[in-house]
């Protein structure tokens, strides 16, 4: 029986440090208050080293809080005796899909967290073919994953996890090893799982273009949340994504080189389209 909450995820007071480390040394993470609403995309960015693979793992009872706590579906993730319902209900895509891929086969690996579980056969079968229908795997279903594009194995490692029924994906920069075609095919699989299941994302990213698909974006910094809020509010902070080393998204970044040199831009540009149609509409008004 779930303890529904509220919310998918809740951080509080969360703080976490490696081991070796002490008290008064740089945390990995500290003073985290977060919570996750059911159904959201949520897009973790900042610069390396502030936290954001910490705090996957923490959501995902890989690693437990030094302080303060997690709670998924009001479950905490130091509870040893539900930590397997935490993980079927939180899964988790790492930035290798080579380090995820454990079978011989595209079928027998979307089935492997399913045997885990116990289930009949006959019912396995049927959720490795749904799930593989619905990211459009069943033409590699035999095939061995070392044979597939980076793409493919990515989407394989998503039918995975997808077919264990989660209520929520963390994703740890799935798309940094990928070309632009795999990038693009594994980030409209994601969306697509969110809008039409209803799946919460978690995304931890580099790629700022990545970022504007969100709901809300995090930015975290030195282990502490420093900005939240919706794409179009936090990529517009140029001064401040700048100020962490972080660039924002191309149309963001060639918007603020404009309207340094007068161009009279609307503020919080953050995609290709709306900036050519701003430029257009001032190309007319001239």
């Amino acid at each position: 029986m779930v303890n529904r909450s509220e919310f998918m995820i809740e951080a509080r007071e969360l703080a976490y440090y490696y081991p070796g480390e002490e008290k008064n040394s740089f945390p990995a993470l500290s003073g985290i208050n977060l919570a996750v609403s059911r159904g959201e995309y949520l897009a973790l960015i900042g610069p390396n080293g502030s936290g954001k693979t910490t705090l996957l793992k923490l959501f995902n009872a890989l690693l437990a809080p030094c302080e303060g706590e997690v709670l998924v579906e009001g479950i905490s993730t130091v509870d040893e005796n539900k930590i397997a319902e935490v993980r079927r209900y939180c899964g988790m895509i790492f930035q290798n899909p080579d380090n995820q891929l454990v079978a011989t086969t595209v079928e027998e690996d979307i089935a492997f967290g399913l045997e885990n579980m116990a289930l009949p056969s006959a019912e396995i079968q049927n959720k490795v073919i749904a799930v593989a229908h619905l990211l459009g795997l069943e033409h590699l279903l035999h095939q061995p994953p070392h044979l597939l594009s980076g793409g493919e194995k990515q989407r394989v490692a998503i039918a995975g996890v997808l077919a264990m029924q989660p209520h929520c994906i963390l994703m740890d920069e799935p798309t940094a090893m990928l070309d632009f075609t795999g990038r693009r095919d594994v980030i409209e699989t994601v969306r697509g799982l969110n809008r039409d299941q209803g799946i919460a994302v978690i995304h931890v990213t580099h790629f700022p273009e990545e970022a504007v698909y969100a709901d809300r974006i995090i930015i975290l910094n030195q282990g502490r949340l420093v900005m939240q809020g919706p794409p179009e509010i936090v990529l517009s902070d140029v001064s401040l994504l700048h100020s962490l080393g972080l660039q924002g998204p191309a149309a963001v970044e060639l918007a603020a080189l404009l309207r340094e040199d007068g161009f009279d831009l609307p503020p919080q540009l953050i995609h290709c389209r709306e900036l050519v149609h701003s430029l257009c509409s001032l190309e007319r008004k001239s």
